[in-house]
């Protein structure tokens, strides 16, 4: 699924593309995509307008339109955004074809070639902006104006881990006597927002914190770890253009590169790094081990990634002293 680094890269390169272009046309190819709004209101709702901005929430893509509507995009599990301009040879499933950039081994057999087109709409430039979707569960939903999108948001979209919002005492504030595991904490998308699989397992690599450890267990040191993991996870995630294990592209049809830097995500049985050069262990680095947490897959190193213990709450009895309770 595309998280915060792949949808913040997208977003980057459609903004000066398309800011300012007008909608000429729209076609909806998918009514699942608008459900459940009929997809002919959503795309009476869009053509004629000009394209003031885009902009991000979480792993929400939001065009910011003429008038004030905002059309929000999730990409979900396989969405992606492209943009073909009309000097473009032949179409995006050529490119694919043909580009070895866009190789490399699958997880899963997907791809997002015009296959798969579920939404497109023809800019006054003659660019074109296509959304493909191999399974289907990217949604498009149009919002009428500012306090609509805010009402929209507010309980799916949580702080953004890359502003001033996320600290430590913030962190620690939504982890307070939560005895969820951490990894299931971070794809908590009403916590922090943005991050999925990938990135939650390179945070906690990076924090040396073990998934399963409960969130109500940090102490200020490991929430100030934990932050500084998110943050460098993800501005790596951004610096390489994301991560291309399955289906995501960017807005140009290419891959990222944040899989050939990944620490523990899908590295089963590979030397963990962080161990290696510490030269643990006689120098025989622990190996990255894969468990399912909350129904996803989670990599970690059992040896450098901490399990701390859950905290014991405390009451008060009589007489005023306190007893730790489990």
């Amino acid at each position: 699924m595309p998280e915060l680094p792949e949808v913040e890269t997208i977003r980057r390169q459609l903004a000066p593309e398309v800011r300012g272009l007008r909608i000429l046309d729209a076609e909806v190819l998918d009514e699942r995509l608008t459900r459940p709004e009929p997809p002919s209101r959503v795309e009476r709702g869009i053509v004629g307008r000009e394209i003031e901005d885009v902009d991000r929430r979480g792993k929400y893509l939001l065009l910011r339109l003429e008038g004030g509507a905002t059309m929000a995009l999730h990409l979900r599990m396989t969405g992606n955004v492209l943009l073909r301009r009309p000097a473009d040879e032949g179409d995006v499933a050529d490119l694919m074809e043909t580009d070895p950039r866009l190789g490399g081994p699958r997880l899963y057999e997907s791809s997002s070639d015009l296959r798969h087109l579920r939404f497109r709409a023809d800019l006054d430039d003659g660019t074109e902006l296509l959304f493909t979707d191999v399974r289907r569960f990217g949604t498009a939903v149009l919002l009428p104006d500012r306090a609509a999108l805010d009402e929209y948001l507010a309980p799916r979209v949580g702080i953004e881990p890359l502003s001033a919002e996320l600290t430590p005492a913030a962190l620690g504030r939504m982890a307070a006597g939560r005895t969820t595991p951490l990894k299931s904490f971070l794809l908590t998308q009403t916590g922090v927002a943005g991050i999925g699989n990938i990135y939650a397992d390179e945070a906690l690599h990076r924090a040396e914190l073990h998934p399963l450890s409960p969130a109500g267990s940090m102490k200020p040191e490991h929430c100030e770890a934990l932050v500084e993991g998110i943050v460098d996870a993800l501005e790596t995630g951004l610096a390489e253009g994301g991560a291309s294990i399955d289906d995501y592209r960017d807005a140009r049809g290419e891959r990222g590169s944040m899989q050939d830097e990944f620490l523990v995500h899908t590295r089963e049985g590979l030397p963990c790094p962080r161990c290696a050069s510490r030269g643990e262990r006689g120098g025989e680095a622990p190996k990255i081990e894969r468990i399912v947490v909350g129904g996803r897959s989670t990599y970690f190193c059992p040896h450098c990634q901490v399990k701390l213990r859950r905290r014991p709450r405390r009451r008060k009895r009589a007489g005023g002293r306190w007893k730790a309770t489990a």
